[in-house]
């Protein structure tokens, strides 16, 4: 994994290490990252995204109590051995629905058709 697999967005009301940490349980959770794989440095993550090195140490500590990854000494930090394998599809997608209902009620607030916010969303979601 490099650093430019995250996505930051500093605007964002979900500080930061949050992000970052809900990133890395989707990408075990979708199995981009499987056990084993090394995570970017702190130093690396931090310089890439303009950041302070000490929200990615955070972010990187809270996934190693949660049991997400794993401190490998010499080497850094690695997706943890006891990660579950890859999720079902529906265990994936119950992941989202907090952003889908949130997307939801922003929609119905904005008067907007459901068919031209699925349409944006499907742009959004094409590689």
């Amino acid at each position: 994994m490099d650093a430019s697999l995250l996505t930051i967005q500093p605007a964002s009301p979900e500080p930061i290490y949050r992000q970052i940490v809900e990133q890395l349980r989707r990408l075990i959770a979708g199995g981009q990252l499987a056990a084993g794989d090394l995570l970017p440095s702190v130093r690396e993550v931090a310089a890439f995204h303009a950041i302070n090195p000490m929200t990615v140490s955070r972010a990187y500590g809270m996934a190693e109590s949660e049991g997400l990854l794993e401190r490998l000494r010499g080497k850094g930090m690695a997706v943890a051995a006891t990660t579950r394998p890859t999720q079902t599809q529906a265990q994936r997608l119950a992941l989202l629905e907090p952003q889908l209902q949130a997307l939801a009620r922003h929609a119905r607030e904005l008067e907007l058709p459901s068919d031209a916010v699925l349409r944006r969303l499907g742009r959004l979601l094409e590689p």
